[in-house]
């Protein structure tokens, strides 16, 4: 049986640092690789990325949206990528940001959070505008199969705090109430899913002491936020804490000597 994604997380970050690299394949990074912008060069620069930093990094995080934009030829390179990811011993979150309602998140669950999905990944990111509870075939799959959410809490775009930081009927803001109701979900299971909380906030908005999953934090690098400024924002927080950054790594490429020393830049904090 595979062991719970919290406890591969924890063995990869003890054995790596605590890095999350996005491969985000925008056509005018594959153009300045020397890569053709089509499914072909996406490839070709998500494997050199790979190869590169694949036995450095604890955690790989391909942006769906980046190989999908190449039609179908780029889904499969996305499938062959995810492969590669596991294949160089480091951890995936497919960022896909799924979400709806029930009946269709038990596809998204089939399409991602099996053994045998097409699109199989330690983790993965989902949408909870329709409710957490709409994603209860996804928490269920993940548990299932030792696979990891993180569910969009308080994100590090400036207008997201327009509808997250909003008040609920409770009195608390939506992005506490969906803390709390994951919350909720690893009081049964363990600390198996996670929330994106941006590290660019010196706000957060919202209270993270009890919580017990991990958080994955975009805002390293490129959007700002170094890990000295990430660890002060989030001070107090009882989460293990994933930052996460994209174009400061790939933007050092295509030479690999190049991209191994930023990601250490970044691991030195």
């Amino acid at each position: 049986m595979t062991e719970p994604y919290s406890k591969r997380l924890a063995l990869a970050v003890e054995e790596r640092g605590r890095l999350c690299v996005g491969i985000d394949p925008h056509p005018s990074l594959v153009s300045a690789w020397g890569h053709t912008p089509d499914a072909a060069g996406a490839e070709s620069f998500a494997r050199g990325l790979i190869e590169a930093i694949g036995s450095r990094v604890a955690v790989f995080k391909p942006q769906s949206a980046l190989f999908e934009a190449y039609g179908s030829p780029g889904v499969a390179v996305l499938e062959r990528v995810l492969r590669s990811c596991r294949e160089a011993g480091a951890l995936v979150i497919l960022d896909a940001k799924r979400g709806d309602f029930q009946p269709t998140m038990q596809g998204y669950a089939r399409a991602y959070l099996m053994a045998d999905s097409p699109f199989a990944a330690d983790a993965l990111t989902v949408s909870p505008y329709l409710g957490v509870g709409s994603l209860q075939p996804a928490f269920d799959a993940a548990a299932e199969s030792g696979r990891g959410l993180y569910v969009l809490a308080r994100t590090s775009n400036p207008e997201g705090g327009i509808v997250q930081l909003a008040s609920t009927g409770e009195g608390t803001s939506v992005a506490q109430q969906v803390a709390d109701d994951v919350q909720v979900r690893n009081d049964v299971v363990g600390p198996e899913f996670g929330l994106v909380v941006g590290g660019t906030h010196d706000d957060l908005g919202l209270d993270l002491a009890r919580f017990t999953g991990s958080v994955l934090v975009p805002g390293l690098g490129a959007q700002g936020a170094t890990m000295a400024d990430i660890d002060r924002r989030f001070a107090g927080t009882g989460a293990s804490l994933l930052p996460t950054t994209s174009r400061q790594v790939a933007g050092a490429g295509p030479d690999a000597a190049a991209l191994c020393e930023a990601v250490d830049r970044l691991l030195a904090g």
